[in-house]
């Protein structure tokens, strides 16, 4: 227990956060207590956890969804009638094929100017404590107003979108036979969200060994875990999404923004409750399917998976990281990558 409290003030957590952070960091703490005789690879003790006890653990299908919802809301998310100009669906943003994200830095919506902050994948996003970078929206359905209603993204209003929706028949007769009624804003948040709910990661290496495959992952993602854990990475990123769980600061030992960089996108957490405590912090984005969704950060101003390994070393641990244990987190992190469960909801 000492230990898990010497983490926690290390990281400078505040007493707020301590109900979505003690017990993550505290229970890996116990994990590794309870481990015995690690196997070796190449001079290095490698944990290997079982599932139930390991601080990452792997996802698991999505069950006891409605599948006219889900149909439904694949519709929509694919729908850029819904847009001002109806040239930009959620899906133009998050990119089912390109890790359920942008590839580029920022995204360009009806407005032509960039988004304030990189798209976030919406892959296993209902996993995440809550959504956005800021966390400013708790659930998937409460989501989805931003992206529709932002004048530089879908540009609409929900007045413009039931009136698309409500002229369209394939349409009507969805939403009459599954809501026994017409289109409405909860309706429609509803359909979208239980989609978002099947688009769920499974079977990526890393989760098979976590399962017991100890040949699921290469030698050099193997020592990466460990790396990952003796360095600390571990203490934001973890759980089934590797994250997505806690707020944390960017810039925990070295400060990141410079007094230039104030800028809205810049203050994170704070634009939400405005308490100073919460400049710079963000949602600690999933590492999941990582490989597949650089550019990374919250700007997208990192191009590479060992560029943003170095910077987090640096910046949030107070460590110049090695090369070879950049490179052996980073093959970790590719191990992270699963096929989307969407296809079986078709």
């Amino acid at each position: 227990m000492a230990d898990a409290w010497a983490v926690l003030m290390k990281f400078k957590i505040r007493w707020p956060d301590l109900a979505i952070v003690a017990v993550p960091v505290i229970y890996v703490v116990a994990a590794m207590e309870l481990l015995k005789e690690p196997p070796i690879t190449n001079g290095v003790a490698i944990p290997i956890l079982a599932a139930s006890l390991a601080p990452i653990t792997p996802l698991q299908p999505t069950t006891n969804l409605d599948r006219e919802k889900v149909a439904l809301g694949r519709q929509l998310f694919h729908d850029p009638r819904l847009s001002k100009n109806g040239a930009v669906s959620c899906a133009s943003c998050h990119n089912l094929t390109a890790g359920g994200a942008d590839v580029g830095a920022r995204s360009f919506g009806v407005s032509g100017e960039p988004t304030a902050t990189n798209t976030p994948t919406v892959f296993n996003s209902a996993n995440n404590v809550a959504q956005f970078w800021d966390g400013r929206a708790a659930t998937l359905e409460e989501q989805i107003d931003g992206p529709l209603q932002h004048p530089d993204e879908m540009g609409s209003t929900w007045q413009q979108t039931i009136g698309i929706v409500s002229a369209d028949p394939t349409y009507v007769d969805a939403f009459f036979s599954i809501y026994g009624g017409p289109a409405s804003p909860e309706r429609i948040r509803d359909a979208i969200a239980e989609f978002e709910r099947t688009l769920v990661t499974l079977d990526a290496p890393f989760d098979r060994f976590l399962r017991g495959d100890k040949t699921a992952i290469t030698a050099e993602a193997r020592r990466g875990y460990e790396r990952f854990q003796t360095y600390g990475c571990i203490s934001c990123h973890q759980g089934r999404n590797v994250g997505g769980n806690i707020y944390q600061r960017l810039g925990i030992v070295e400060p990141y923004f410079g007094e230039d960089e104030v800028t809205p996108a810049n203050l994170g957490r704070f634009n939400v409750t405005g308490h100073d405590a919460d400049r710079h912090v963000f949602k600690v984005p999933s590492l999941r399917n990582v490989a597949l969704t650089a550019p990374y950060f919250h700007d997208g101003s990192v191009e590479t998976l060992e560029q943003a390994i170095a910077i987090m070393g640096f910046y949030q641990l107070g460590r110049a990281l090695p090369q070879s244990d950049i490179a052996d987190i980073a093959a970790f992190l590719r191990s992270l990558t699963g096929q989307v469960q969407e296809a079986a909801w078709q």
